[in-house]
């Protein structure tokens, strides 16, 4: 994305960013060919270039969050809650992506009969 392309999307993001990294305060005063390089190297977890990402966290909170995630998740399976599927750990991920109110449901069948059942319902809106 071009610098007006920045500017426009967020320029308080950007005005820090050039401020937290090359402690450009007034970045108006430069040459804009000047500010755009500078801009183009800005950190991928900058501010402005998270925005232009649609990202909320950057990709190391990701990969810990995800990794705790599954570890929980491998020490929930050994427990007696798991046996009756109670008490699972809830998703820090999700949370940070906020979409921990979302339903997302695991779908479990118990027998192969069941399952095409609901995969002719999904696929043919009935029981075809």
């Amino acid at each position: 994305m071009i610098l007006a392309g920045m500017i426009k999307l967020d320029e308080e993001a950007l005005i820090c960013d050039l401020a937290e990294t090359y402690q450009i305060y007034e970045y108006k005063q430069l040459p804009l060919s000047k500010v755009a390089v500078f801009s183009c190297g800005l950190r991928d977890d900058s501010r402005i270039k998270m925005k232009i990402n649609e990202q909320n966290i950057t990709l190391d909170n990701f990969l810990l969050a995800d990794l705790r995630d599954k570890l929980s998740l491998i020490l929930w399976s050994k427990t007696k809650d798991a046996e009756k599927d109670i008490n699972r750990p809830p998703s820090i991920l999700k949370m940070l992506l906020g979409k921990e109110n979302k339903e997302n449901k695991e779908l479990v069948f118990n027998s192969g009969e069941e399952f095409e059942k609901e995969r002719q319902r999904l696929l043919y809106g009935g029981d075809a």
